[in-house]
């Protein structure tokens, strides 16, 4: 089985550092060393230098060996990651993060006794489903910078401002006041639709991450009587599909939060 990150894992480092190999290369070098043998010692080098130059190009030892302890390392550095952001978000947030990897975990033990599935099939819409609670998470991080960033927006400070330039406007004639005045209405105009475009993100990206929760229940209910693997994988498609265009939408967000905060 390959990795499902999709990443070249390092062979020859996992070739080299391990356990069983470290222990028999000191262990030859030791003995060398207390018998005074320089042969058991350029014996050891000799086969550890086999060793590197054939054991990382084994297919036999990437598939049963490699392959696995590289995934291994991966989901470990995964679940590092998600821990320290779950840890950022409100209780209640991180909560339903958590509530929707235990229905995936479940929707996977169930997909198991359905004889439809191969486990082939099976790990194919397993890196869909671990795609979809990665992306959970973030929509989840985005939410609640969204909604702090607009709670920390003085909208009524906003509307103050353009009430000023407004009365300026109206009570000179000189042109180069008008000017200036006009043009801080236009910006103060393009924030206010801006905090309200990322009011509508918000709504947006919240009602994505229930429609996720959802399906994913949904699936549980449905993949002990699915019939073919495609019905699986093209509600997570749509899902799929949902997620990156708010990721597109948020990228710009973020640049202009950020901005402002400069």
């Amino acid at each position: 089985m390959s990795p499902r990150n999709g990443d070249k894992p390092p062979y020859a480092k996992y070739a080299f550092i391990n356990a069983y190999n470290l222990s028999v290369l000191g262990g030859a070098l030791a003995v060398a060393a207390a018998t005074q043998s320089a042969w058991i010692a350029v014996v050891g080098v000799g086969v550890e230098a086999l060793w590197m130059l054939f054991a990382p190009d084994s297919t036999l030892l990437q598939r049963t060996w490699f392959d696995k302890y590289h995934q291994r390392e991966v989901d470990a550095k995964r679940e590092a990651e998600a821990d320290a952001k779950l840890a950022t978000l409100p209780a209640e947030e991180a909560d339903r993060c958590r509530a929707l990897k235990a229905t995936r975990d479940q929707i996977l033990e169930l997909a198991a006794t359905n004889p439809a599935f191969t486990q082939q099939l099976l790990q194919g819409e397993l890196s869909k489903l671990d795609r979809l609670v990665a992306s959970f998470l973030e929509l989840a991080l985005t939410c609640t910078r969204y909604a702090q960033y607009l709670c920390s927006v003085d909208v009524r400070q906003i509307e103050k401002e353009a009430a000023r330039f407004e009365r300026l406007l109206e009570a000179t004639d000189d042109q180069g006041k008008r000017s200036v005045a006009q043009k801080n209405l236009d910006v103060l105009a393009r924030r206010r639709d801006k905090y309200a475009e990322i009011g509508g993100d918000l709504q947006v990206a919240r009602g994505q991450l229930d429609l996720i929760e959802n399906t994913f229940k949904l699936l549980a209910d449905q993949i002990v009587t699915m019939r073919t693997p495609s019905e699986l994988g093209g509600q997570l498609d749509e899902l799929i599909d949902g997620v990156e265009s708010i990721r597109q939408t948020a990228r710009e967000t973020e640049q202009f939060m950020a901005a402002i905060e400069r």
